[in-house]
């Protein structure tokens, strides 16, 4: 028999997971969405391009959280429905978080808004690709 290093039964933690690790590359283009139309624009476009990430990094999140539960879980039945569940709930979330953010608080820039909103969601998508080296690796 071929032993198995204890690597391999090490428990992961769930920031350890691919999604926070991608969640963690768009909060940092939200960010930088943000200093960039400080510095070009003006204070209150660098706070519409900030709500603007927000409304896309704080479902990332979410969905990073839920899917760190399923991850560590070892019934694979009740994953995919968990893992619908967690869209469903990132869904909501960007929808209620658009909501809220034009009814308390309007976008003095929507241009600014909805670029860093673009950009950051835009990372989302393009972070697996970014983070290609960490895949073959342990995540």
């Amino acid at each position: 028999m071929q032993r198995v290093s204890s690597a391999v039964h090490r428990q992961r933690k769930p920031r350890d997971t691919l999604p926070f690790k991608i969640v963690s590359v768009q909060s940092a283009v939200g960010m930088a969405a943000a200093l960039v139309a400080l510095l070009a624009i003006d204070q209150q476009a660098a706070f519409s391009a900030f709500s603007g990430a927000l409304v896309s990094v704080i479902p990332c999140f979410y969905f990073a959280w839920q899917f760190s539960r399923v991850y560590s879980a070892r019934a694979a039945q009740g994953s995919v429905g968990t893992l619908y569940r967690a869209e469903a709930g990132k869904f909501g979330l960007t929808v209620a978080l658009f909501a809220i953010v034009f009814a308390l608080v309007p976008p003095s820039n929507p241009a600014s808004f909805f670029c860093a909103y673009v950009a950051t969601s835009l990372a989302h998508w393009l972070a697996p690709w970014l983070l290609r080296g960490l895949v073959g690796r342990r995540i």
